[in-house]
């Protein structure tokens, strides 16, 4: 079953959630966010990424700046200002991006079904990352942004998320990336439909947010030494259901050829593989785009072996093995500074762009990896490779926050 609760969630006035909504911690750097909260004292960015309010230089994962995420939230709360429900509550939380939609059910997910596997992972997560959240969860007591889960599509649900979306919504805007974002509040009448509606549903699998999922767990371990019961036992989610979810590619930039020349690379790569003039962006899976010497060129990676994994026949699994380890000499790319990652949202304009300035050598733009395809990975207790998945539209921090 899959253990949805609700909870008394701290969010903003609906006058101010469009100015204290802000993009995930994770998907800008300490330059990006600063520039994004430039002149706007309510963005949550000043909690979430809170060594922008301090000099140029601080380490982000210092005492210092947990202890001013929590000045930060404490100011937020009055100034907002952010208001704490009286009653627990659920929430439906609908993403607008041009002309895709998908809506979710807000609430919070049992820690316990985390560690049991009910709650499925697909990638492994990074000591100082964890370590960073839970640091910054514990100084505020509060997870503040929420993990986005997803799901088999169950029409029960559906048809209940239908009937929440018929009311007004409690606040909605258009963010400046013109994503729209509206979130209701469920009645407590229909509270108890959702929950029973999801304790029918077998599985979640997270899809983006593995590391505050996981200092969620951590956190709880420091609240709750002696396995005391509390609100540290859930986590913060968002659970959308698969059909509406949206994947895009993670694209892969190499700093280098590993020695070759853009003719010897592509003589290297025709001895492999097929290689043809193509367009930026590949348009079924086994094919993948590269954009070297200024022109974009079709790579056919061919057959895929019965003998592969699930997780060794993605695209960019297979991308790393017959090109980038091979012909570049590319390691392992969580530590490999010769490779970077560009998100499919940016589109091949920007894949073009950093290749043309010369500080990198080549690009691959990847076919977007398939929920269905993450979802058998999961359920095989596999990993999916680092870097392989873009979910976009993103959820905003800030909106609805858990207290611990």
């Amino acid at each position: 079953m899959a253990a949805l609760a609700p909870f008394r969630a701290l969010r903003p006035v609906p006058a101010a959630a469009e100015r204290v909504a802000a993009v995930p911690y994770d998907v800008v750097n300490t330059a990006e966010a600063r520039e994004l909260a430039l002149g706007n004292p309510l963005s949550f960015l000043h909690v979430s990424r809170p060594e922008i309010d301090l000099p140029s230089g601080t380490d982000p994962h210092t005492q210092p700046v947990y202890e001013r995420a929590a000045r930060n939230f404490a100011e937020l709360r009055t100034n907002a200002p952010l208001v704490e429900e009286e009653t627990p509550s659920l929430y439906v939380y609908r993403l607008r991006m041009g002309g895709h939609q998908q809506i979710g059910v807000a609430g919070c997910f049992s820690l316990h079904e985390y560690d049991h596997h009910v709650v499925k992972k697909h990638e492994h997560t990074r000591p100082d990352k964890e370590d960073d959240r839970t640091k910054h969860l514990i100084r505020l007591r509060a997870q503040t942004g929420p993990v986005f889960l997803t799901y088999r599509s169950e029409v029960v649900i559906d048809d209940l998320v239908s009937r929440v979306t018929d009311e007004w919504p409690l606040f909605g805007f258009t963010a400046a990336d013109g994503v729209q974002h509206a979130v209701w509040r469920v009645s407590e009448a229909l509270t108890p439909a959702f929950v029973a509606a999801f304790a029918a549903v077998p599985a979640l699998y997270i899809a983006d947010g593995h590391h505050r999922a996981a200092s969620a767990a951590r956190a709880r371990r420091h609240f709750a030494p002696n396995h005391e019961r509390g609100e540290w036992d859930t986590f913060l989610a968002v659970a959308f259901p698969d059909a509406q979810v949206q994947i895009l590619p993670y694209n892969r930039i190499v700093r280098d050829l590993g020695g070759h020349t853009p003719v010897s690379l592509l003589n290297s790569l025709r001895e492999r593989l097929a290689v043809t003039a193509g367009p930026p962006a590949p348009t079924k899976h086994g094919e993948v785009s590269m954009y070297l010497d200024g022109q974009w060129h079709t790579v056919a990676l061919g057959g895929v072996p019965a003998s592969l994994m699930p997780d060794e026949r993605l695209d960019v699994s297979r991308l790393h093995a017959l090109i980038l380890s091979p012909l570049l000499g590319i390691g392992d790319v969580r530590t490999d500074a010769r490779i970077d990652f560009v998100g499919g949202g940016r589109g091949a304009a920007e894949l073009e762009r950093r290749v043309n300035s010369g500080e990198w050598a080549v690009a691959f733009s990847l076919f977007p990896v398939g929920v269905r395809e993450l979802m058998a990975i999961s359920d095989a207790g596999g990993v999916m490779p680092p870097k392989s998945t873009w979910f976009e539209p993103k959820l905003r921090d800030g909106l609805l926050s858990h207290l611990i």
